[in-house]
């Protein structure tokens, strides 16, 4: 007769094995629980062996969720968006304190790497769809305007 196994270790496997592929939040790592069918008593204690040991961190899993989503050119609206979703209320501490300049110039990146840097101040038409293109990346509209209003120098 095969011996059931523990809930918690099989809890704890499956968070191991979940944690071993990319960093979750501790939202994420429950509801991926949950959905293993595994009872929230267990999870909840599972959850908080695995914060007294480092191995789940909620500031870890902002950090290194937010620089990859501002590397792949998301703008502050959207990644604050994303993190609460995933649970984070407060977003890492190099986030919060980048300037405008700053969220300007990633924009300008972003707009430049899409359509190029061309004048396209009397352009109503395309203003509006790279605009809107910005905006679903999640940057505030300061930082669009901004950027539709830079021009390649070359």
């Amino acid at each position: 007769m095969a011996k059931q196994e523990d809930p918690e270790d099989k809890a704890r496997a499956a968070a191991m094995r979940l944690l071993a592929r990319r960093e979750h939040s501790r939202l994420e790592l429950d509801l991926k629980l949950r959905q293993r069918k595994v009872e929230a008593a267990t999870i909840e204690k599972v959850l908080d062996e695995f914060e007294v040991n480092n191995w789940l961190s909620d500031e870890r899993f902002a950090d290194v969720f937010s620089r990859q989503r501002f590397d792949l050119g998301y703008g502050p609206v959207k990644i604050i968006a994303e993190l609460q979703q995933r649970g984070i209320r407060t977003p890492p501490e190099w986030l919060s304190s980048m300037t405008d300049r700053e969220w300007i110039e990633a924009a300008t990146r972003v707009r430049d790497r899409r359509f190029g840097l061309e004048d396209i101040r009397g352009d109503w038409d395309e203003k509006g769809r790279q605009g809107r293109f910005l905006a679903r990346r999640g940057y505030a509209s300061d930082h669009i305007e901004s950027a539709l209003d830079a021009v390649s120098s070359g």
